[in-house]
């Protein structure tokens, strides 16, 4: 993934609510048909960045199997900053786009 790309797809994924990590990794996979595969070794590292960040915010909680589980969820600047790279995002894809043409034929 191009640098960044995680956080983005975190962020994108805590719209919807609060999540722990399991959950967070299992909807980025399953939204993105099982292209993107979020280990476990790059996706806690990148919510412990975002946390420092003030762009996500946790605490602890009870899971779906009733187990302790550690909730993240979205802040207001996390709000923001997901814009700004939404942004950058569909910048970089529109110049790849010109870079390798309509066309790969």
């Amino acid at each position: 993934m191009l640098k960044g790309t995680l956080d983005m797809l975190v962020l994108r994924t805590l719209i919807m609510g609060p999540a722990h990590g399991h959950t967070i990794a299992h909807v980025i996979e399953h939204t993105s048909e099982n292209v993107l595969d979020v280990e476990q070794g790059s996706l806690y590292p990148a919510l412990h960045r975002l946390e420092e960040r003030g762009w996500v915010s946790s605490y602890w909680g009870v899971s779906e199997n009733n187990r302790k589980a550690k909730f993240y969820q979205l802040t207001a600047i996390g709000r923001k900053q997901l814009v700004a790279e939404a942004g950058r995002w569909r910048q970089i894809v529109e110049a790849i786009g010109r870079v390798m043409g309509e066309s790969l034929d």
